[in-house]
């Protein structure tokens, strides 16, 4: 009994040896690894895990040695086992490998044909983007549901009562999941309202971006920091579509009192649509709207360009400086905040 114990001792204390050993080998590759960074070449990594690789095994070996495992009476009963059950579920073994490779087929066709069809140039391609990404989800979703439901069938599972369970389950995950079931309800009218498109800008509760990816579920949004914010769709509470129609540049400036008003429009009616050459992305030439203020020291007049959705930002940057280039080549003067002090009578 005694030696049993010391026996039974010995086995666990060398287990717990290959172990720490194993673990330290573990913990000092990685650390090696991570110090040495991109100096690490690509045959140095291969050396490194073959090394940990070998030294797994032979942990093995001397743990089923140390336990007086037979490891090859095993190997030898697993492969006839193993055997056994290949030449006899053979068929539904070539029918699942079958499935699945069908399946895989089916979904690269759609997905090259997707694609394809996504490239077309089109007045509406926005929209038949979004359309082509959700319809291929659906597509990929459904053939896996059902080829999952044919292997079972294939491997003598009974499938009949998991599809009528389906209605039972989906009611139940149904009352457990209705922050789910909302934003995928949500998601459908925002889909097919066409609300906004892959590739439109919009502003939705306060961020402003460029749609990337628009799901059933969630829509992710590109902002010009590259920020990307994922919005779940039932979360979506109000939303701006910038790419429906034209964007509008609006530049004010201040021109000196003393400066005539209508010379200065004359002037940047007859020179500002020459910057049509320049930035082509106006639309039209641009409008002198007008005085819009008499500011403290200034008179506000302000211009209108329409623009390509979006560009309306850089337009504007560059329609400030032209203007300040014309005002300065014809002398009009733009005045800066003073403060004039008048002495009263003694």
């Amino acid at each position: 009994m005694i030696f049993l114990f010391n026996s039974n001792l010995v086995n666990i204390l060398v287990t717990v040896g290959i172990i720490v050993f194993l673990l330290a080998v573990f913990v000092l590759e990685k650390r090696y690894i991570k110090r040495k960074g991109d100096d690490i070449t690509k045959w140095q990594l291969i050396i490194l895990y073959l090394i940990l690789l070998l030294n797994i095994v032979a942990g093995v070996i001397l743990g089923f040695y140390t336990w007086n495992f037979d490891l090859a009476t095993f190997l030898n009963e697993f492969w006839f086992d193993a055997l056994d059950f290949i030449l006899i579920k053979l068929g539904d073994i070539v029918v699942t490998i079958f499935i699945i490779f069908f399946v895989s087929f089916i979904l690269k066709i759609v997905k090259i044909v997707l694609k394809k069809s996504s490239l077309k140039e089109g007045p509406n391609q926005k929209r038949r983007i979004t359309m082509l990404r959700v319809t291929r989800s659906l597509i990929n979703y459904t053939l896996k549901a059902i080829a999952l439901l044919v292997i079972l069938a294939v491997w003598g599972v009974d499938v009949l009562p998991a599809v009528a369970g389906l209605g039972i389950l989906g009611l139940v995950v149904g009352l457990g999941a209705q922050s789910l079931i909302k934003d995928l309800i949500a998601g459908f009218f925002i889909i097919f309202e066409h609300h906004f498109d892959v590739g439109d800008v919009v502003e939705i509760n306060g961020f402003k971006g460029k749609v990337v990816d628009i799901g059933l579920k969630s829509t992710r949004v590109l902002n010009w920091k590259n920020e990307l914010k994922t919005f779940a769709n039932g979360s979506i509470s109000e939303s701006i579509n910038f790419s429906r129609h034209p964007s509008v540049a609006v530049v004010e400036f201040g021109i000196a009192y003393g400066e005539n008003i209508q010379r200065t429009i004359d002037i940047l009616n007859e020179e500002l649509p020459k910057l049509q050459t320049k930035y082509p992305d106006i639309l039209e030439p641009p409008v002198v709207l007008g005085v819009t203020e008499l500011a403290n020291s200034s008179v506000n007049i302000r211009v209108m360009i329409k623009t390509v959705t979006g560009s309306h930002y850089g337009i504007e940057r560059g329609i400030r400086q032209g203007i300040k280039e014309i005002l300065d080549a014809n002398g009009i003067e733009i005045p800066f905040p003073q403060v004039v002090v008048h002495k009263g009578k003694e």
